[in-house]
């Protein structure tokens, strides 16, 4: 499937007959700390023919684009009564307790239970998930092949950057705002000066070493 055809894999299961197909895409199943945030979107099946409006042109693997791009796409995507959106936010606890990939599926299907309408079919980044409550397709890199997960990755990037700002205000030792929890020097510095706070990730080495080590 040529990249350059970003609604292939759409027209594709359309011309099955199925009309409601949802992108979904995660953030932050690698981060020491935060939720897992997953997002889930239906764009308009018109879009196929005619293409994505001008002021999305832009979509696109979140990580391709700079913040200022993905916080202009998260408003539009937002703001567009013609995108059905789903966004869900698991938290480290539950993340500890039954593991990221189990927590990372979750909020998958949570994303698509949000949705105002149930979706048919869903496009997912990745490999296949066995858990997940609609039959779909993954799509390796699918965020940069398809715009229905490129808008899915938009919001659930954009989402848990957010959050993750918001905690860098509440534990400003650790920079959260600068990295968003993933394992940097200065973040691995942090946390062996500053020891966990309570949105680290417990199960994650190397704070899995610190077990018997209260929370800071």
């Amino acid at each position: 499937m040529p990249t350059s055809d970003r609604f292939g894999f759409e027209r594709e299961h359309y011309a099955r007959g199925l009309t409601r197909l949802a992108g979904v895409d995660e953030a932050g199943r690698g981060p020491l700390a935060g939720p897992v945030v997953a997002a889930a979107v239906v764009l308009p099946y018109n879009w196929y023919s005619s293409g994505v409006p001008e002021c999305l042109a832009n979509l696109d693997d979140s990580k391709r684009l700079t913040e200022k791009v993905r916080e202009e796409l998260y408003k539009i995507i937002c703001s567009s009564a013609d995108i059905d959106k789903g966004i869900a936010v698991i938290d480290n606890g539950v993340i500890d307790e039954v593991n990221i990939l189990q927590a990372t599926y979750r909020a998958m299907n949570e994303a698509l239970g949000k949705l105002a309408e149930p979706a048919a079919y869903a496009l997912v980044d990745g490999r296949p998930v066995p858990s997940l409550n609609l039959p779909h397709s993954a799509i390796i890199k699918g965020d940069s092949k398809s715009y229905s997960i490129g808008a899915a990755s938009i919001l659930a990037k954009v989402t848990r950057d957010r959050l993750m700002v918001g905690y860098d205000q509440k534990y400003p030792e650790y920079g959260f705002a600068t990295h968003k929890g993933y394992g940097t020097q200065a973040h691995l510095t942090a946390i062996k000066k500053e020891g966990a706070c309570p949105i680290h990730r417990m199960s994650f080495a190397p704070l899995s070493n610190m077990q018997g080590e209260l929370f800071t």
